[in-house]
């Protein structure tokens, strides 16, 4: 080959290679937080671990914390998981300040202090679908779906999250460890059952169409918890959150089952875990990128 096609050759491959390298995802690991505010509520703080290589589709997964509010920590415990599967993880924080109590996180912000229906695009469910869409923005993803965990309280708001947004792009749901439930039972009352709660009978079929995991570990079982709801209508539905979240997920497969419609929904229970979001984590994996 001539020297100056040779020469030629050599400068067109450096050029590629760099071209390449100025248009691919910067390989770096991080993890961090942003604001965002690109909905109707209150901005919230968003912390997120990213793995060292982002692909177009890249999975992404949210985690949604417990009931100290602790992002940042949900954060921290999920972060060697997020590198070691390479899947983008968004931990949003509802603050006790914007999103008060069980009412305000839990339940989804759905009514206010005095029971008065809230307007949907103000619940905390509602912040879930935009942040999704803000974060593919901000990576330049083309992921279709998301993942989305939550344990105890986070727990709460995922299970009835699936009910009262059945639009929500999700690809697999486990919620884990909560500690009282939505039951589909129409004699109890809201929050504990249908009865007041505005979930129809079409609204129950499309979340259990969904691929739902309902994950427990087998050694949630203490009765005197300190974070464990025990009125009596949360003590109907158990003793303690493993015979709690085994009826829950009981009363709903015999309820698709009397109704004759699909069940999508799968029981896993964790051998030798308790009330620890840490230990769970690992468990979800499978069932969150299977």
């Amino acid at each position: 080959m001539r020297p100056d096609r040779l020469a030629r050759l050599k400068v067109f491959a450096a050029f590629a290679l760099l071209l390449a390298c100025l248009l691919a995802t910067p390989a770096t690991a991080d993890r961090g937080q942003f604001t965002f505010d690109d909905w109707d509520g209150p901005p919230l703080r968003v912390f997120y671990s990213r793995p060292g290589t982002l692909a177009n589709d890249t999975p992404l997964v949210f985690v949604m914390h417990g009931v100290r509010r602790n992002a940042d920590e949900y954060r921290d415990q999920w972060h060697d998981l997020a590198m070691e599967h390479e899947f983008l993880l968004v931990v949003p924080e509802f603050n006790a300040e914007d999103f008060p109590g069980s009412r305000g996180y839990n339940l989804g912000y759905r009514e206010d202090e005095a029971g008065n229906p809230r307007p949907r695009q103000l619940w905390s469910y509602a912040a879930i679908e935009p942040i999704f869409d803000d974060v593919r923005r901000r990576e330049g993803l083309r992921t279709e779906r998301y993942a989305l965990y939550g344990h105890s309280a986070g727990s709460q708001f995922v299970h009835r999250f699936i009910y009262y947004v059945p639009e929500a792009r999700v690809s697999q749901i486990v919620p884990a460890n909560a500690g009282w439930y939505l039951m589909p039972d129409e004699a109890a009352a809201f929050p504990y059952g249908l009865d007041g709660s505005g979930v129809t009978t079409d609204m129950l079929r499309a979340a259990w169409a969904k691929p739902v995991t309902v994950l427990l570990g087998e050694l949630d079982t203490d009765p005197e918890h300190r974070y464990l709801r025990r009125a009596p209508e949360a003590m109907a539905q158990g003793p303690h959150r493993f015979a709690r979240g085994q009826r829950y997920f009981d009363l709903n497969r015999r309820s698709a089952k009397r109704l004759g419609v699909p069940f999508n929904w799968h029981l896993v229970t964790v051998p030798g875990v308790g009330h620890e979001n840490r230990r769970m984590a690992p468990a979800a994996i499978p069932y969150l990128l299977p």
